[in-house]
Parts: structure tokens; sequence; C-alpha cells
């Protein structure tokens, strides 16, 4: 089936009372069928639903889907993504291990790792966020590699495909695939043991929910399942069941934020008072044939990045003068979103290593809405002028 069907319902619940959705399942307990053999009801993966910290059917069903469309073997949802990836560098990293990851990401996750690393005593090197300097940092010791399909904020993209021999020599390749979404990139395809997701972004798409998802390519998750058990970091239901909701649209929304953000692209290129504009979708971007590479369609995501003419005095004052565009740091909701990322979740990141990647004080990281698109555009110019 294609990924719109899929999306809507090909992986459907069963439910007792034939519910066309999945119900939001509060009850903290389930009763025992068999008391005196002391079984509980099992979950598809063969776990008891006794207690909802420990499963819970609406946190299932967003699971089977998620695993459904990013083509991997099972999925634990977790109450935020940072949830997710602390519970799996918990369950993956040991004494002694290796990890590389690229200087440009979420700063939580490098500040997890690093915060873990001398907790734990282990390595983390840090690279230039290409395919190239990442095979180039692996060696015997490495035990895991943590990219971004897409990184935060300049937008480069990573070569998947130059990654995929990693699992030959024995390292873990855990992916990011929130900017990108299963719609443009499917990370297991290229080798990718465990993908990642902020649930908060593209995947509820509202701006109302808080959560993450973990997909493994294994279906015998038993031990990571076990971590979320003991730390009660499961999705509440109502959150799983707003996801769900919101994932019916993922296709439609995600299309739409796409074309207009190569519009808006395009538009900023173009204007007087923008000096650089990062974006795939430009035939000028340094990444644009690797997208058209790398991506399962010809879109380029909903986030560009782009440079203003001036200080970061002006930044900021071009930040006050927005009317549509709201001032906040998420992204991938129905409402644009405006933030200067070297303020915000660049800030952790060295001021040298920034300039390097770009990500200078007048830089702009824009998440583009559901909003008409010339609205925006005039928005924008009124802001910039």
């Amino acid at each position: 089936m294609g990924l719109g069907t899929e999306l809507v319902g090909g992986d459907r619940f069963e439910d007792r009372y034939g519910s066309h959705i999945p119900p939001i399942y509060l009850s903290v307990v389930y009763d025992y069928l068999d008391y005196e053999a002391g079984l509980a009801v099992f979950s598809d993966r063969g776990t008891y639903i006794r207690y909802s910290r420990e499963e819970n059917p609406t946190v299932r069903a967003l699971e089977k889907i998620l695993t459904k469309i990013e083509g991997g073997g099972d999925a634990l949802a977790f109450n935020s993504g940072m949830s997710a990836e602390l519970t799996l560098f918990l369950h993956l990293l040991k004494p002694g291990s290796k990890v590389v990851i690229p200087f440009e990401v979420y700063g939580s996750t490098l500040t997890l790792l690093e915060k873990l690393s001398a907790m734990i005593n282990f390595k983390v090197v840090k690279v230039w966020p290409s395919a190239e300097s990442i095979v180039e940092a692996v060696t015997e010791d490495t035990s895991l590699v943590f990219v971004e399909t897409m990184t935060n904020p300049t937008l480069k993209i990573i070569d998947l495909a130059e990654l995929s021999g990693l699992a030959d020599e024995g390292v873990t390749l855990v992916v990011d695939n929130t900017f990108t979404t299963p719609i443009l990139v499917k990370p297991i395809k290229y080798g990718a043991s465990y993908v990642i997701h902020s649930i908060t972004k593209y995947i509820a798409g509202h701006n109302d929910v808080v959560g993450g998802i973990l997909v493994s390519r294994s279906t015998h998750i038993g031990d990571l399942w076990d971590w979320r058990r003991m730390s009660g970091t499961i999705l509440q239901p109502l959150e799983a069941y707003l996801a769900l909701r919101g994932l019916k649209t993922l296709e439609v929304r995600f299309e739409r934020q796409s074309k207009t953000a190569l519009e808006l692209a395009e538009f900023l290129s173009e204007h007087p008072r923008v000096e650089e504009v990062h974006y795939p979708g430009l035939t000028t971007s340094p990444y644009h044939e690797l997208a058209n590479k790398l991506f399962e369609r010809r879109l380029y995501g909903g986030v560009i990045s782009f440079k203003i003419r001036g200080s970061y005095g002006d930044a900021v004052e071009f930040m006050r003068k927005l009317s549509i565009v709201r001032r906040a740091a998420s992204l991938g909701g129905v409402e644009s979103l405006a933030v200067l990322p070297a303020k915000a979740g660049s800030a952790f990141i060295p001021s040298d290593i920034r300039q390097k990647l770009g990500i200078s004080e007048n830089l702009v990281r824009l998440s583009v809405g559901l909003e008409d698109p010339e609205d925006l555009k005039e928005d924008l110019d009124r802001a910039l002028k």
C-alpha cells in the first residue's frame, strides 16, 4: 500500500467493540484473565499488559504504525525524544565505548552524551557533519555513530548510503529522522539499527504533544522495553492518541509545508536584506544533488535557515517585527515558527565551531507551517525591511 494509505489506516486497530479509532486507554491496570495461572493480557510483542507504565494499547497502536512506515521490526514510544535517546544510550554504551557524532546536532543530544560519558567513562568524538568525516573517525573501538539525516539548523545532509557499511564493522548506526520523516528517508534501508523521532515535531504536527519514538531494525527489543518499564518513560495514552490523529495527515501536511518552504527559500534568496539561504531544495544548495539522490520524493522539508544582512541586533529587530510567523523554538507544527539558533539550540557549540558551521548570530531558522505562502512572504518582507 502507498504511504498515505498506511498512515490513514494500513495497520488497522482491532477492538472487541469494533472501534474505528484506537480509544484512549486510561486504565492504570488490566485484569488478569486467569488469576490462578497469573496470566494477564498479552500484547502482540509477547509482553504482558498489566500496568500502563509497562504497556498500553493506545501507545501500542502508535508504535505499530510507526514501525511499519519506517520499515522496522518494532518500536517503543516515550514521553519525549530525549527519554528515547537516554534509554538507548543506557542500553548501548559501556565503559570504554566510543561514540562518533557530528558537531552540528540537537544541543541536548550532545549535552546528554557528554554528561553520560563522564559517568560511564566512554569517549565522545565530534566531527564535521558529513559522511566522509564520520567514516574517517570510525576506528576499531567505535561502538556507536549518531547522526541527523538533516542537520539542525543549517540543513546539511548526511549521505546515509555512505554509512551503510558501518554495521559490517560492528558499529551501531542511530539516525535522528525528525527533520526528514519517513516520507523522505527510511534510514533502516541504509543500515541504521535504530531510528529516532521527536514525535513533538512533524509526527504529531500540531504543537500540542511532547513525545518520542525509537524504531528498531530488530524485533527483539526486550532489554529496551525493560529500560522503559523501569524508568517509567512510556508515552502517555492521551499523547499517543493525539499523535495517532496527527499521523493521519502527516503526508499532506509535510508536502504542503515543503512546497511552501521551497517557495519561501526562493523568495528569500533574492531578497536584498538576506545574505545567504540554507535549503536543499534550492538548485544552488551544495546539498541539492545529494537530497535528490537520498530523498524518496522531490520534497525537501519544511525548515529553512537564512542569514540576515547585518548584525545580531538586526536579527533581533527582524524577529520583533514578525507578525504571522511566531517566535518559538520548535518546528514541524502547523504554525510557522522562527528562532535565532546561535542563542538557542546551538548555543552550546563553541563560537569558533559555530562560525565554521555557518551558525552566525544573524542566522534565522524558520519552520514553515500551513499558512498561505503569500501571507508568509509579506510577513517576512515587512520584517526584513
